[in-house]
Formats: C-alpha cells, sequence, structure tokens
C-alpha cells in the first residue's frame, strides 16, 4: 500500500504527513476558521486540496477523513448548535447519518478534488487549471455537505440550493484557495526543493549518519506525548477547580467539556510537535547526505580517504570479535600512471582513473566498498567473508576489463590484498596490505598478491 502511494520518495512521505498533522492542527485551532459574524465559516479542507494537487485522490481522500473524523468530535460537545450537532453520532442520534454526513463527505470531497488535480495535471494549461478547481473547491464542499444534510437530516432545512448562492465572502474563501494551492505548488516544484527531495530521497550507506538518531527522535515523540497529557488532565481538573472558586458549580456536562477542550489543545499541540520532528528528520537527513557528499570522491564517485577509513573502522568496532568472521583489506595502484597523464594528458588520466572504480564497484558489489585514499591509489575493504580463490578470480576479471581501457596502451594495477579476521586495527590493516602491495610490484605489477592472516603464509599470481 505505502508502495503504491509513495514509490520510493520518502520526501514525499514527509509531506504528507505534516498535511494531516497540519489538518488537525487547523480543525481544533481557530486557523481552520474564519469567523464572520454571526458565524465561524471552515477553512480546514485546505490540507484536502494541497495534498490533492501535490499527490493525488487517495492521498486528499485520507486528509478527508482526518477531517471528517475531525468534525464529529468538536460536534460531541454539549454547547455547539442544532446544525453542528448532526455531525455527531453522539449528539444527533443517528450513527449512520452522522457519519455519512461528517466522513462520508469529506471523504469523497477529498477524492473527487484529488481526482481533478490529476486530470488537471495532464491538460497542457495544467496551472490555470489547478486555479479552477482551487477556486471552485469551497463551493463544492458545500454542495456535498448540504446536499448530505438535506437528505440525512431534512428537518433542518438545508439542501443543495443552500451552496449554490455566491457571496464576498465565498470570494474571500476562493482567493485563499487559489493563492494557497498555486503557491504551495510552485515551491514544490522549485529547483529549491527539487535539490532537497533528492538529497533526502537518496538510498545511501552514510558512515556518519547515527543509526541512534531515529530512536531518539521516536523517543522524544513520546516524552512530548506523556507530558502533554499530564498536561491536558491537569488544567482540565484545575479550570474545574477555579470555577468552583469562583462560585460557579461545575456540572458533569461543563466538566466533560473542559475536557473535550483540553483533548483539541493536546491534540493541536502534539501535532505542532509531529510536525517539528519532521522538519528536523528533513534537516538532519539533508544535512547528512551533504556531507556525505562532500566527502565523496568528486572524479570517480567513490568513497574519499577520510570517509573511507571512517567506515572501515566503524565496520571493524560493530564486529562480534567472538564471531571469527574474516573479511579482505585491498590497496590497489594504477600502475605507470604518471606515463600515462605525461603521454596522454591529464583528461585521459581521469578517465583511467574512472574505469579503475567502477570496475572495483562492480567486483565489490554489495559485499564491501570501496575509496580512492591518494591520486592513483584506491583501497577496497570487502566485509563479506569469501574465499582466496574466489577474490582472486575477481580480481583476474577485474585486471581484463581495465587492461582496455586506452587503445594501443594496457592499463594495469598492481594489487595486494590481505585476508582478516573481524574486528581488526585499522592502521594494522593499511600496514600488512601496504606491505603485501609491494610484494605485487616486486613481482612484475599488473598482478596481485594475497596473504590470510589464518594461515600466515604469502602466495601471489601474475596475470598473463
Amino acid at each position: 500500500m505505502t508502495k503504491k502511494l509513495w514509490g520510493d520518495s520518502h520526501f514525499d512521505r514527509y509531506i504528507f504527513w505534516i498535511l494531516l498533522m497540519g489538518e488537525l492542527l487547523m480543525s481544533f485551532t481557530f486557523l481552520g476558521y474564519i469567523h464572520i459574524s454571526p458565524i465561524s465559516v471552515t477553512i480546514a479542507y485546505i490540507p484536502i486540496l494541497i495534498s490533492g494537487c501535490l499527490f493525488g485522490p487517495a492521498q486528499s481522500a485520507i486528509v478527508g477523513l482526518i477531517f471528517g473524523i475531525t468534525s464529529m468530535y468538536k460536534a460531541s460537545s454539549s454547547y455547539v448548535m442544532a446544525a453542528d450537532a448532526v455531525f455527531s453520532p453522539i449528539s444527533s442520534g443517528s450513527l449512520v447519518g452522522s457519519l455519512l454526513l461528517s466522513v462520508g463527505t469529506r471523504v469523497l470531497f477529498g477524492f473527487l478534488i484529488g481526482a481533478a488535480f490529476a486530470l488537471a495535471r495532464k491538460r497542457r494549461h495544467y496551472r490555470l487549471w489547478i486555479g479552477v478547481i482551487s477556486i471552485t473547491a469551497p463551493k463544492v464542499h458545500s454542495l456535498l455537505v448540504y446536499t448530505a444534510m438535506g437528505i440525512l437530516f431534512p428537518e433542518l432545512g438545508y439542501h443543495y440550493n443552500s451552496a449554490l448562492h455566491w457571496e464576498w465572502n465565498d470570494t474571500l474563501f476562493a482567493i485563499i484557495c487559489v493563492v494557497t494551492v498555486e503557491l504551495l505548488w510552485m515551491i514544490y516544484q522549485s529547483d529549491t526543493i527539487r535539490d532537497i527531495r533528492f538529497c533526502i530521497d537518496q538510498p545511501i550507506n552514510n558512515p556518519y549518519a547515527s543509526e541512534k538518531v531515529h530512536f531518539l527522535f521516536a523517543l522524544f515523540e513520546f516524552i512530548m506525548l506523556c507530558m502533554a497529557v499530564f498536561a491536558a488532565l491537569y488544567f482540565a481538573q484545575r479550570e474545574s477547580y477555579m470555577l468552583e472558586q469562583h462560585g460557579v458549580v461545575v456540572s458533569d456536562m461543563i466538566s466533560a467539556d473542559l475536557l473535550y477542550l483540553q483533548i483539541q489543545f493536546l491534540i493541536a499541540s502534539l501535532s505542532l510537535n509531529v510536525i517539528s520532528v519532521i522538519l528536523l528528520i528533513f534537516i538532519y537527513k539533508y544535512m547528512s547526505y551533504k556531507e556525505y557528499r562532500g566527502e565523496m570522491d568528486e572524479l570517480t564517485g567513490v568513497m574519499g580517504r577520510r570517509m573511507f577509513l571512517y567506515h572501515c573502522d566503524k565496520a571493524q568496532k560493530k564486529s562480534d570479535a567472538d564471531s571469527e568472521k574474516t573479511g579482505w583489506f585491498l590497496f590497489v595502484d594504477a600502475d605507470y600512471f604518471k606515463v600515462i597523464n605525461d603521454t596522454f594528458g591529464h583528461a585521459i588520466g581521469d578517465r583511467v582513473l574512472k574505469e579503475i572504480a567502477v570496475n572495483l564497484q562492480d567486483m565489490v558489489g554489495d559485499d564491501g566498498k570501496v575509496g580512492r585514499i591518494g591520486g592513483d591509489e584506491f583501497a577496497v575493504m570487502i566485509e563479506q567473508p569469501i574465499s582466496g580463490q574466489e577474490l582472486g578470480q575477481r580480481l583476474e576479471k577485474f585486471l581484463s576489463a581495465i587492461s582496455d581501457t586506452l587503445p594501443g596502451k594496457k592499463v594495469s594495477c598492481s594489487i595486494g590484498a590481505y585476508q582478516f579476521v573481524f574486528p581488526q586495527n585499522v592502521k594494522d590493516l593499511l600496514t600488512e596490505t601496504d606491505s603485501i602491495l609491494y610484494k605485487a610490484k616486486e613481482n612484475g605489477r599488473a598482478c596481485y598478491a594475497m596473504r590470510s592472516c589464518l594461515l600466515d603464509k604469502a602466495g601471489g599470481k601474475t596475470t598473463p
């Protein structure tokens, strides 16, 4: 279900959660109402419009569901007017009627608006159509609600004609809707938001990212929830006590209404808190990805020296000392790279380095990481246990793949490979592997040398 709604976009999911929380916040505060004496008219359906415009009918219908549930809740207090009480199954005495009126009309409104926006985005002048839908949305909402009231609760005297007249306040609502939706659509499609979405949606394995961050965010949210619940209960009790001290008799009905209001305040506060946490996650993921990209080697696309060594050290510390899991550490040095640069130029030299990096990543796959630790030097840590024979086959294939990078000039690498047991000191790995690399160079370059800490003996093989 999640995949069907969002695909792989974490950014869109976060924005949708903000809209859900925004709906709760607007529904339970005066942010969602405009007071025009003697009544207050809702504009809390605006998050439905935004969801429909940015995403689709399924998402806007979900926001409409939240809007309908909040309408039922607020209509259940004892002080609402008769016309509002029909939105509550408790106050109206009609479970099905109130559910259809409160929830059914809002879900249907969300679906219809989302479907209309989906069709508009396929049109040639889609921005114009988005504006038209936004302008007419308030009347569509009123038409659905009044029609349902006329069918389900005819004694109130409302019918679909009640929504067909146009007054000055309708113009105000239409302007609010079209400006809000058009502005947010423009922002959502801007280059800045595209860049933020790209950064947040990238499936990266950032060694600098803390795995505990999401747990800390969840713990923070849980603590805030507990504190908000305790505060709501405390203030509900103190309000009753305060009124009694002033000689006001607090009946059970008044106490229930006070509790209703405190719960509304609680939900609004938590909604604002969730929005704040989501924004913090936004900032954390964005900055984390920017840090990650800054530590990547710009030319080859593999990890830079500092990030690679940090990843190696982190992988060693995460390993269980009792598991006896083995891995491989490799140094890969491009042979006679200065000659290539001097003969063919730096642009060709850069191309050679890119080809080496690409083929190293293909050789390693998901079993480890590749880093560029110097001008023409690469390092590899294979974190999965593979045999020396399998590694040798991979290295043969790698050397064969890069050999034809330049026409008329064989490209080769000298490779030192050291098999170790997790966990291992990274400095020791560097020292051991460096000595094996020089063994490969002594053997004539264009080959690899391997040694295992398990067998404690060296061996080598030169490619044909």
